[in-house]
């Protein structure tokens, strides 16, 4: 088959032949429809997961039909159509049983811990506990590419708002960096019955789209910052620069501050942003990931007196488990999710390697995804 793969950190990925993939025990083999490429592929290929060793298939976001399945597999069969959580729990421990597979210790990855499905087929661990069956199209499902944009970046937001925020309507979001999972996170506020929805991002076109899809304040964080600073939003208050002009302007804009705020880009600066733009008691859920710091890990420096003068809660939120979905897909069928109006391009296999190194420089708005059967 034909799949992209890594074969040196920060080295382009190519399109190869290798070998078709085997079902595990308890897995299966899907054909891939439609697989979009996202920031924490990025991270993959720039070496900032240690799961990940070259040579790698990338990819984890995606749509396909069951090809080959497993001894063990006893809920699907060929021809099945499906997507899975980006993270395979092992739904067999104490975690996983205690309904929070996400986290699981024993999790399996497509396209960190495994190959991915960036590629003609994939592998999955773990089906039984991990697919989703896929409505058809005609049966208000989505489509394979919009299925892809559900991805992780879809079903990241949706956990991050519903699961851990817990965002109750009428509540303002704030939400820091308007790429997949920020547009995501916009739409899915709106879907939720939130208040005032402010996006925050330094791309003109990134804030077209994000009021397109239902943000009512957009905040140009490099506009807001002033020249010479780069969008990082530094003061002489705050010591990390997050009570600037950007917290302000969200302040301003949902009476003093927003219940829910949502850092989705993965930067030392937008996450002070987000504390200091959030009320007295307000959530801040950390979806982006962090690049590796001077200390070789993502360890951001947090102001911890704004947390705890405001009584703010910090939560990491890392994915969506597979039970899931149906409240994920139900909003899709109810017309009040259009996964598909996330979706910017969508490429050959071909393209996907370009695309992947240029992510971080991207100006066009919306989600890439990927067919690898073109």
């Amino acid at each position: 088959m034909r799949a992209l793969v890594l074969r040196a950190f920060g080295v382009e990925p190519l399109v190869e032949e290798v070998p078709d993939p085997e079902p595990p025990a308890d897995g299966v083999v899907l054909r891939v429809a439609a697989s979009g490429l996202c920031r924490s592929d990025w991270h993959a290929y720039a070496g900032h997961d240690g799961d990940v060793v070259p040579p790698q298939v990338l990819g984890h976001e995606l749509a396909g039909v069951v090809e080959r399945v497993g001894p063990e597999v006893a809920r699907w069969r060929p021809g099945d159509r499906v997507t899975t959580p980006f993270v395979c729990g092992c739904g067999r421990c104490a975690t996983c049983r205690g309904g929070d597979p996400q986290v699981c210790p024993h999790q399996r990855q497509p396209g960190f811990t495994d190959d991915g499905s960036l590629a003609e087929r994939v592998a999955l661990h773990h089906a039984d506990a991990n697919l989703v069956a896929l409505p058809a199209v005609e049966d208000g499902g989505p489509t394979d590419v919009a299925a892809a944009a559900l991805g992780c970046r879809t079903a990241t937001a949706y956990r991050a708002l519903g699961g851990r925020a817990r965002l109750r309507p009428g509540e303002s979001v704030v939400v820091l960096g308007c790429g997949g999972v920020g547009l995501s996170a916009v739409v899915l506020a709106r879907a939720m019955g939130a208040g005032t929805v402010v996006a925050v991002d330094v791309s003109p076109a990134a804030l077209a789209r994000a009021r397109e899809l239902g943000a009512d304040v957009v905040v140009d964080a490099s506009a807001a910052a002033g020249p010479g600073v780069d969008g990082g939003d530094r003061s002489s208050r705050g010591g990390l620069g997050g009570d600037g002009p950007v917290a302000a302007a969200v302040r301003d804009a949902t009476g003093g501050g927003a219940a829910v705020a949502v850092e989705a880009l993965g930067s030392e600066a937008t996450l002070a942003q987000g504390l200091w733009s959030l009320r007295r008691r307000g959530r801040l859920v950390q979806v982006g990931l962090l690049p590796p710091g001077p200390d070789g890990a993502g360890r951001p420096r947090v102001a911890l007196d704004r947390a705890i003068s405001h009584e703010l809660d910090l939560l990491g939120s890392h994915g969506m488990a597979a039970a899931d979905y149906p409240g994920l897909l139900a909003l899709v069928a109810s017309g009040a999710l259009d996964p598909g109006a996330l979706v910017g391009e969508v490429l050959p296999l071909a393209h996907a390697g370009r695309a992947l190194v240029e992510l971080p420089r991207r100006t066009a708005a919306g989600v890439v995804v990927v067919e690898p059967w073109r």
